[in-house]
């Protein structure tokens, strides 16, 4: 069928008029095509005709080269909390949710208004406050992904809302947990948490749930509106990076909620609500910058950008952001001519969770480059070890400048708490620059929420539940039947045979660990029934986790300092969701410190899991971990600074104490366990500087009759094995690989990966080996150390240094012989006595040195058995003189 005057009503307008359609409505161009043709009004009749023209005319305009959209913002849901009227923000029009007809709001629930500030927006006059578990159920028509954003304001209230703590969950995904207004803002001004969700026709439940029974929930409006099509997009996969640099690709990326984390206008100015097309608020980039003057803002450009189908909208970002950007700052000479470049990058910095995945969206629109110039081709970097070539011709198949175009990356960040992007420009190049528009990072969330509590449609699905119970009851009786039978046959059995097989050791993937979490009442197995404890009892503990209890966090949430009823001092790992660890790993370091006793690894004293919750409980180290000692992190401080008051002995004992700890973990009982995350974080400090090894969460039990364990790679950006991150192949010599950077941490107080560094010291194992090759370790030890180290012991210490980072595992030597070199390297620091040869495991020749009798002192660890520690729990901490510093080896294990 054809559409001649169609057709040509929409080829005259766009003739005889310069006017941009893609900032147009299609109801906005259709109202100008009939103003334009007044003639043709009669073919708008009857509305169904009217209706075809409309579409066919937004597709004439599109065919014949006019980039508009078909989509316009949802005017559903936009939900003003609290309030009994209507108020429009930002062009969107926010319906009270007092007697709503569009939507369901269950529960009990109550309504603040504010009347000390009438200043704010509308939107943050009032709230909605929950005292128990309440939601709201939202009807959708369509398929798609749906920005879903919750705003929170503590306004003057009776209630404090600031004191508010909650969490915010869907039937799919954990958003938000024990949420508080105070922890997400340092200033009095509303907190936006915004997320991207997959979600299908039905209804959609947002569940707001206060964190105990004298804390309640309260929100200031709500935003759930179906985003383009193809907004984010998992095929084709996005390309998968880890922080070591390697690539491939991210299946199933919209089985994940998305986080925005962080919403970036590089080198442009803030961009509101008002100004965005979808709502969104965009910041600027400069307090992100690692050196300010290594860029420069380019001229903003007036004319709209030039989107071209198949690319970029201006939906995926603004014209302010497509129109700014930042460039290699190019200083000029004194002529006014351009200076030959040097080889420099732009960086900006980002503070993200640790050990978590990451969307990161790059945004790029070359307003520098004039059309027909040469082209411009640079290089992105996400941290110091991927790059990937941009070429914006390349990328937009277009010869025109200024086309917007994006890539998207599915990152792993390390534990640093950053992750670094930056531009630097490629030497095929004849454009010796480059630009970044704007950046977004998403962080993925796949933690599974609470079941529907048979509100709305929960009546539904009551024979699904009485199923599910009754298959439970079922399962129950056959567990309780298989454990008496294992009773019966396990009687006298000692405890280091228990069943390993109770979990998965090789759950999760590459660096992120697994997420997934038992909510739906699943039990988790009595995996040491001695150590169970009571949710109760933890509550006691941390004084119903009290924020000011915090002293740390990490992958698997955060740490807490608490007392039990008996007055014994605990550290308390409480799981969070949308945390990078989970059950698995809950279940690994269970079954590893409940099978192990020793004096230089810390102690489980009990674990909980109830009411959802995964808590694990420890020996509290006063001092902290290692690394607080050696120096202050970059994130805290701008740059890494050495602060060590640790003196050369002091810092060599606290090495032997943790080299101890891991040659147990090694050899102390019927299998070998590789740790698999040494680090300087994971080795802790008790109060009388007594060292343990911690965090078993990712360990495993490598099997006797194997040299290796093939398994995905895990572990922590510069401590990793590169042998084992090439073969996949984990073995003992891997957790000696990552000792000898925890050894040159020590002995340099710096973090074993600096950004802020000269590109060949970023990576202190590279740079640490090179000065080895070279002779000159003496030039990068801790400035607060020189002079204090016999150079003896700093010979002995180097090589073994040394040989912990061969590049291959067969090389290196064994946690045995690395204990004997770091006891020889005591020795030689506190005698004269000249040191002598010690070739590892390739010769006898120590057992000629002249050694004192081997004795063993008593040990202060729990008393257990002996088949149940192993025969090496006993070692202790040599605290007499420098002659018995080989005391307290094995000596059939020396080397």
């Amino acid at each position: 069928m054809s559409y001649p005057h169609e057709k040509k009503l929409a080829k005259d307008y766009k003739a005889s008029h310069s006017v941009d359609f893609t900032v147009l409505t299609q109801e906005t161009i259709l109202m100008k095509l009939i103003n334009f043709h007044q003639n043709s009004m009669e073919i708008l009749h009857p509305p169904n005709t009217g209706y075809v023209l409309f579409n066919l005319c937004c597709y004439l305009l599109l065919f014949n080269g006019i980039n508009t959209s078909a989509y316009t913002v949802p005017d559903r849901y936009f939900i003003n909390c609290g309030s009994s009227g209507s108020t429009t923000v930002y062009g969107r029009n926010f319906v009270g949710d007092v007697n709503p007809d569009s939507f369901t709001l269950s529960a009990s629930h109550s309504k603040e208004d504010q009347s000390s500030d009438s200043a704010s927006s509308p939107l943050y006059q009032t709230a909605r406050i929950f005292r128990q578990k309440s939601s709201y159920d939202l009807d959708l028509v369509q398929n798609g992904i749906y920005v879903v954003r919750f705003h929170f304001y503590a306004f003057t209230s009776p209630d404090n809302l600031a004191t508010a703590r909650f969490d915010v969950s869907t039937s799919k995904f954990s958003l938000l947990s024990n949420f508080s207004v105070q922890n997400s803002s340092t200033s009095k001004s509303p907190v936006i948490k915004e997320f991207l969700i997959r979600i299908d026709v039905g209804k959609f439940q947002i569940y707001f749930t206060p964190s105990g029974s004298s804390s309640f929930a309260f929100v200031n409006a709500i935003e759930a509106f179906l985003a383009p099509d193809n907004f984010i997009q998992d095929s084709p996969s996005p390309s998968y990076i880890t922080p070591a640099g390697s690539k491939g690709v991210y299946n199933g990326l919209l089985s994940n909620a998305l986080q925005v984390v962080h919403r970036i206008n590089v080198g442009g100015l803030t961009v509101t609500p008002d100004n965005d097309t979808l709502g969104r608020n965009w910041i600027p980039d400069d307090d992100y910058l690692v050196l300010r003057n290594a860029a420069m803002n380019t001229p903003f450009r007036s004319a709209p950008p030039n989107y071209q189908s198949g690319f970029a909208t201006r939906f995926d970002a603004p014209d302010p952001v497509y129109n700014t950007a930042k460039e290699l700052n190019i200083a000029p000479s004194q002529e006014g001519v351009t200076l030959p470049k040097t080889n420099f990058n732009v960086s900006w910095r980002f503070n993200v969770n640790g050990n978590a995945k990451f969307l990161v969206r790059v945004h790029f629109c070359d307003v520098i480059s004039r059309a027909g110039s040469d082209t411009l081709k640079f290089n992105l970097y996400i941290y110091s070890n991927f790059s990937q070539k941009i070429d914006p011709q390349d990328s937009t198949t277009a010869t025109m400048t200024a086309v917007p175009f994006y890539n998207d990356f599915v990152v792993d960040s390390d534990d640093s708490g950053f992750m670094n992007v930056s531009i630097g420009p490629r030497k095929d190049s004849s454009n010796q620059t480059a630009f970044l528009n704007g950046v977004e990072i998403m962080q993925l969330v796949n933690v599974p929420g609470p079941i529907s509590n048979g509100s709305g449609s929960g009546n539904k699905h009551l024979p699904v539940i009485i199923g599910s119970v009754a298959g439970g009851v079922v399962l129950i009786i056959i567990a309780v039947v298989l454990s008496w039978f294992s009773l019966k046959l396990r009687k006298g059995k000692p405890v280091d045979a228990l069943d390993w097989q109770l979990m998965d050791l090789n759950a999760g993937s590459s660096y992120s660990k697994s997420t997934d979490r038992n909510t739906n009442g699943s039990p988790l197995p009595d995996l040491n029934l001695g150590l169970k404890m009571p949710f109760g009892e933890i509550l006691y503990a941390t004084k119903n986790f009290d924020e000011k209890l915090i002293v740390g966090e990490g992958g698997f949430g955060k740490v807490y300092r608490g007392t039990l009823r008996d007055g014994t001092k605990v550290a308390v790992k409480r799981s969070e969701p949308g945390r990078t660890q989970g059950l698995p790993e809950f279940q690994t370091e269970i079954m590893v410190l409940s099978k192990i006793r020793h004096r230089h690894l810390v102690s489980l004293i009990g674990y909980c899991y109830e009411r959802s919750e995964m808590v694990l409980v420890f020996e509290f180290m006063e001092k902290g971990t290692l690394r607080d000692h050696l120096y202050t992190p970059k994130e805290e401080s701008g740059k890494s600074t050495s602060v060590s008051g640790l003196s050369w002995n002091r810092r060599l004992q606290l090495c032997i104490d943790a080299a101890k700890g891991l040659h147990y973990l090694h050899t102390g009982l019927g299998g070998s366990i590789i740790h698999r995350d040494v680090k300087s974080t994971n080795i802790l400090l008790d109060e009388h500087y007594v060292a343990k090894v911690a965090d078993f969460g990712i360990s495993r039990l490598g099997p006797l009759d194997q040299s290796h364990v093939s398994t995905e790679v895990k572990g922590s950006f510069g401590y990793l094995d590169p042998e084992y991150f090439r073969c996949l192949q984990l073995t003992q010599k891997s957790d000696v690989y990552s000792f000898g950077v925890v050894l040159l941490e020590v002995l340099c107080a710096r973090p074993a990966i600096d950004n802020l560094l000269p590109r060949q010291q970023v990576n202190l194992a590279d740079w640490g080996m090179s000065c080895l090759m070279e002779g000159e370790l003496h030039k990068i030890i801790d400035p607060l150390l020189v002079g204090k180290i016999n150079s003896n012991s700093l010979s002995r210490y180097g090589e073994t240094v040394e040989k912990c980072l061969k590049d291959c595992g067969v090389d290196r030597p064994n946690m045995a012989d690395v204990l004997w070199d770091l006891e020889y390297a005591l020795q030689l620091q506190h005698t004269a006595v000249p040191e002598q040869s010690h070739e590892g495991s390739n010769t006898d020749v120590s057992y000629n040195l002249p050694l004192p009798v081997i004795r063993r002192l008593p040990s202060h660890s729990i008393a257990t058995s002996e088949d149940e520690i192993g025969s090496d729990a006993n070692i202790e901490r040599s605290s007499t003189n420098p002659s018995e510093v080989f005391s307290q080896l094995r000596m059939e294990d020396a080397r």
